[in-house]
């Protein structure tokens, strides 16, 4: 499934502190009777962002005013475990999300998420303890972070700071050029026609 391309931009961010924010977390059970991409970001950490009347739960990160507009997650250690639920991935990219800031993700989440064209950053725990504090500290404008995937770093707020995070060359292909494995492949449909012209079969593959 095609995505767009992966652009490298400047936001405000949210941090979730939680460890272990499992997919059922992130988009409950319920939620999941559909096949589309769209339509779940109003879901996204339901029980946690909603009270059970449906009114905002005032405490809950993505219910403060300084998370407008953000367009980074900060969370927690090991983000995204539990199912293997794509539909995380989508009510996070519709609750306006282009990537997630974490010290470990859980391995297939990782997957689901590049495949879906969000950015999981693993970056080293002093670096998440770093955009807390400065999250934390009183000032006017909430604090921005700038997301470069072409050069694999994370620039931290108010400095020149720049974490690296690590990423799959091809991973990284896709996501700057908003290419799934199937579009790579048809992309390269004539390199893979010419080496089938150049290496025949040996054998026949049909039945008899």
């Amino acid at each position: 499934m095609p995505t767009t391309p992966f652009t490298q931009f400047a936001s405000s961010y949210v941090v979730l502190p939680a460890e272990n924010v499992d997919t059922d977390q992130i988009i409950p059970a319920r939620f999941l009777t559909t096949t589309e991409r769209t339509g779940l970001g109003p879901h996204a950490f339901h029980d946690w962002r909603y009270r059970p009347d449906g009114s905002p739960e005032p405490s809950f990160a993505l219910n403060h005013a300084a998370a407008r507009g953000a367009r980074v997650l900060v969370a927690g250690r090991n983000f995204g475990c539990g199912s293997s639920r794509e539909h995380a991935v989508w009510a996070l990219l519709g609750a306006g999300f282009q990537a997630v800031v974490s010290a470990e993700f859980a391995d297939i989440f990782r997957g689901n998420a590049i495949g879906n064209g969000l950015l999981p950053i693993e970056v080293e725990p002093a670096v998440i303890d770093a955009l807390v504090a400065c999250a934390a500290a009183p000032r006017a404008e909430p604090p921005r972070v700038s997301v470069e995937l072409a050069a694999q770093r994370l620039v931290l707020p108010g400095s020149a700071v720049a974490a690296p995070f690590p990423i799959a060359p091809f991973a990284r292909h896709c996501l700057l050029e908003g290419l799934d494995e199937l579009d790579f492949l048809l992309g390269a449909r004539a390199e893979i026609d010419a080496y089938e012209e150049r290496n025949p079969a040996l054998i026949s593959t049909l039945s008899a």
